[in-house]
């Protein structure tokens, strides 16, 4: 049994210690994941773009196989001494983890398996399956938090030998976060941006950096509540690419269909729209005000509460059908921004 606490992850992919043939690496920030999930396979000494080496498996057509998973990882390899097969899209899988757990009990000679996984609980069969077999590791991987994101701004900088001003830092990281690779990609923007400054101020954050973590999140929340269903497609599209989890954006507009039924019981007992969003706490960033206000007067506290239902069902169907997670998010969110348009 083996597993690291997300602080330890990055010290041990930098000097693994022990040999694991069945490596888990799993948590929230898909972008995170598959940041390290490529560490590993470097680390490990393998070419990720090497067919004969290499085998890249997805969890649901294993999870609608359970025997190839161990055939895969007997087979010898024919132009290579070691096999690795990468797994991506790991979630709740019964049979996929049933499979692991046999592999972890009896792991094969020549050959890893790596397996990339979503938010993963305790209890889930593959999460335990690693976490609980004696030739397993388990790394979780969780959301950015300051003192992460200033280890990716200090590494991106210094490689290109760029510095930052005090004030300019605190900018960044406050626009920073949401995902592990849109982060190290927009800190990349910026250093390019700023490149034949040498040092990096306010004025190139605030001409470069978007709000990765939230602007993405207004844009399809905002969609939704004014029907703007192409809008939404964008937004969507947008945050998914950027390597965020549709599950943020769907518990994003919960938290916004939340909010807008207080706003609809004050606006129902007498308050004005205006009123009642200029008091809401957390407060409404003024740009979005006017947009919240109508959206106020035009859902009825009928259809925000078949909208919250609508959510709530959908993040079990996310939960219990994870690898349907995206197309399940999308559908769901372009129904409720049918909805809005129907709204008069």
């Amino acid at each position: 049994m083996a597993q690291k606490k997300a602080h330890e992850v990055d010290g041990w992919l930098a000097r693994p210690q022990g040999a694991f043939p069945v490596v888990l690496i799993y948590g929230p920030d898909r972008g995170l994941v598959s940041e390290r999930a490529t560490l590993f396979v470097k680390q490990a000494g393998f070419q990720a773009d090497d067919p004969f080496s290499v085998t890249r498996l997805g969890a649901g057509e294993l999870e609608s196989d359970p025997g190839r998973l161990m055939d895969e990882a007997n087979t010898v390899a024919m132009f290579a001494d070691r096999r690795l097969i990468w797994i991506k899209g790991a979630g709740a899988q019964k049979a996929l983890g049933a499979a692991l757990k046999d592999l972890c009990a009896k792991p094969p000679e020549a050959t890893i398996i790596l397996v990339e996984g979503g938010d993963l609980k305790k209890a889930a069969p593959i999460r335990a399956a690693v976490e609980q077999g004696s030739a397993g590791m388990a790394l979780p991987c969780y959301v950015d938090q300051a003192r992460a994101i200033d280890g990716v701004i200090d590494e991106v900088l210094a490689r290109d030998g760029i510095a930052i001003a005090p004030d300019a830092r605190q900018a960044l990281k406050a626009s920073l976060g949401g995902d592990r690779l849109a982060t190290r990609s927009e800190i990349e923007k910026l250093a390019l941006y700023a490149r034949s400054d040498g040092r990096i101020e306010v004025t190139h954050v605030a001409d470069i950096i978007g709000d990765v973590s939230a602007k993405s999140l207004d844009d399809a929340t905002d969609a939704i509540l004014t029907g703007d269903i192409a809008g939404l497609d964008r937004a969507f599209s947008g945050w998914v690419n950027a390597g965020n989890a549709p599950f943020q954006l769907v518990a994003a507009v919960m938290r916004q269909f939340q909010q807008l039924e207080l706003l609809r019981m004050a606006v129902d007992g007498g308050a004005s729209a205006s009123a009642a969003v200029g008091v809401v706490r957390p407060p409404v960033f003024f740009s979005r005000r006017n947009t919240v206000e109508r959206a106020v007067l035009k859902w009825t506290s009928v259809a925000i509460s078949r909208g919250l239902e609508r959510l709530q069902v959908t993040v079990l169907a996310m939960r219990t059908r994870s690898q349907l997670e995206e197309p399940t998010a999308r559908q769901a969110l372009l129904a409720l921004a049918v909805e809005a348009r129907r709204l008069r």
